[in-house]
């Protein structure tokens, strides 16, 4: 008898932990969990894979919560050795439509609807500009 009590107690014990491991594999938070609103308008990727990859990407938000703007950086890609760079938009202003490899990525004229710049340099360190091209 004593022993039966000792395998229901497992199998429920183990039941439990099966559900809670599922339960933190299928409900994640993403992107569309972020209470700023925010939209991917626009992507640029290099096609070198051999060099440094570098990823930039064009969004826009409805709200400027900086933490949820620093949250959408970390879930986008990076490759070790590359980098990855966010424009920040606000919706409905003006924000540029092609996307160019190197230090400048957009046409210049663009600067001033910039609210924030998400940057994640080549050994991993973060940053997040607000208003990056404010003088």
């Amino acid at each position: 008898m004593k022993n039966k009590g000792i395998k229901v107690f497992i199998g429920v014990l183990t039941f439990g932990l099966i559900i809670w491991m599922l339960k933190g594999t299928f409900f994640q938070p993403s992107a569309d969990d972020l209470k700023a609103g925010i939209t991917e308008v626009g992507k640029y990727r290099n096609e070198n894979n051999t060099g440094p990859v570098q990823y930039v990407f064009i969004a826009t938000v409805k709200d400027s919560i900086w933490k949820d703007l620093e949250t959408y950086g970390n879930y986008k890609p990076h490759h070790k050795g590359g980098t990855t760079k966010i424009y920040f938009f606000m919706e409905g202003s003006a924000r540029p439509v092609k996307l160019f490899p190197g230090k400048v990525n957009f046409n210049p004229s663009y600067n001033t609807a910039c609210i924030a710049l998400y940057e994640k340099s080549a050994v991993g360190n973060v940053s997040l500009t607000r208003y990056p091209f404010k003088n």
